[in-house]
């Protein structure tokens, strides 16, 4: 990760200036105007700013530019005009393409993909997250090795910084091999994930996960629901400011433990480079007890956002799972102007706002309604001499005893393995 980028980006230095460039066809399943206002933010989070956008309306991509010729003159007059210091393109670019471009406009151009796969490259921090993000780069530049002076230029993100400038276009063998490496890689450190994963099914702790768009709320709900002793998590008003998985101890209403896991955000067109290289990760939804949806209430693109994350669950085959979705940010608008997707189920939605704190309490409720095909709620008794396990469960639960003449009392919710071991306990079910 380069050092001077990210004093640049946490710095009062001017951005780096770019025109954006978008089609019609490309802008599937946005709006064009919508898709158009997504890469700007997606800029934005790379460390630059948007001083001008060019579209057109193509029926088909011209393979040399993927724009029209003309189109690309105009562009080349934006860039002195302006000063800018590179052009994105929200549509994917083959590497002839973006050569192309480059001899005519004579400035830097990428693509939406490369655009998201440096991001994900500045955000990554954990080892496994750089070498996802790492995989996901190596194998989209593959097929894109261009020789330009005996050496190959293959993006990057905006700017000069960026992983990737100086590979040798003859050696894609190495090139594999380094793909190659990072497979074993991954595949060691998921190893390691699933052991992790394993003590934590065994622990018996119910297990909720939270997925959606990117931005739209999830860190802040984590943060929110997450035990005091437990850290916070990054928390950005801006598009993949969250990358690493994060898990954190939480407990219900009841007092009852859970685990809250949030992962990488999703966006509209992600590079399936990118999916694939977090595929592992996402594939720990699979594992959770619950899902949580999280949607940004207040967005215009509320069924979109939708859409978007659960064509992913069903990617990653999760669709079968209990999901309950989660309307965040409503102090924002009127709960009357929430276009509901249509296959949201009425007993299966909240409406919160994390950031206000408002409405947790009912989110922790649908949680734990969501959880009792699991638990059992139980009064349990105990001797004025017979407290050991009493106090393990205050402790555990974070429970109230009650003391009456006869003996103390407590009630709780409890898992199926854990109802067994204290039935003897039990006077009420």
């Amino acid at each position: 990760m380069d050092n001077v980028y990210l004093e640049n980006l946490n710095s009062n230095k001017k951005l780096e200036k770019v025109i954006t460039v978008g089609t019609n066809i490309g802008a599937y399943p946005h709006s064009l105007e919508t898709s158009m206002k997504e890469l700007a933010e997606l800029v934005y989070a790379d460390g630059a700013e948007v001083v001008g956008e060019v579209t057109q309306n193509i029926y088909k991509f011209n393979p040399k530019y993927l724009i029209g010729s003309g189109k690309v003159d105009e562009i080349k007059e934006m860039v002195e005009l302006l000063e800018v210091d590179a052009v994105v393109f929200n549509d994917e670019l083959s590497g002839i393409q973006v050569r192309n471009l480059e001899k005519r406009i004579k400035k830097k151009v990428i693509d939406r993909t490369n655009l998201i796969l440096d991001i994900f490259g500045l955000r990554a921090t954990t080892y496994e997250a750089k070498l996802q993000v790492e995989l996901a780069r190596l194998e989209y530049q593959l097929p894109r090795l261009l020789g330009i002076d005996g050496w190959s230029r293959t993006g990057g993100g905006i700017g000069t910084r960026g992983p990737g400038e100086q590979i040798i276009e003859t050696d894609r063998r190495r090139l594999k091999r380094e793909i190659d490496k990072i497979k074993e890689k991954l595949e060691k450190a998921k190893r390691t994930r699933d052991t992790t994963r394993e003590r934590r099914i065994d622990s018996n702790i119910p297990i909720v996960s939270l997925v959606g768009y990117t931005n739209a709320g999830k860190s802040t709900i984590l943060n929110r629901l997450k035990d005091e002793e437990s850290g916070e998590v990054s928390v950005k008003n801006m598009l993949f400011e969250t990358l690493d998985p994060s898990s954190r101890k939480a407990r219900l209403l009841s007092g009852r433990e859970f685990i809250i896991s949030d992962t990488v955000g999703f966006v509209s067109k992600l590079p399936t480079k990118i999916v694939e290289a977090f595929k592992s990760t996402l594939e720990e939804i699979k594992y959770s007890d619950l899902i949580l949806h999280v949607i940004d209430a207040s967005s215009e693109d509320l069924e979109i956002q939708y859409n978007t994350t659960m064509a992913i669950l069903k990617d990653i085959e999760v669709l079968d799972k209990n999901i309950i979705t989660v309307f965040n940010k409503v102090d924002r608008v009127d709960l009357y102007d929430i276009n509901l997707p249509l296959r949201v189920m009425p007993d299966k939605k909240v409406y919160i706002s994390a950031l206000k704190d408002e409405n947790m309490d009912s989110l922790l409720k649908i949680i734990e309604d969501n959880l009792d095909e699991k638990y059992f709620d139980v009064k349990l008794k105990f001797a004025y001499n017979d407290t050991d396990l009493l106090y393990k469960l205050v402790e555990k639960f974070d429970a109230k005893p009650i003391y009456e003449e006869d003996g103390i009392y407590l009630d709780l919710k409890l898992e199926e393995i854990e109802y067994e071991k204290v039935k003897d306990y039990v006077v009420n079910v």
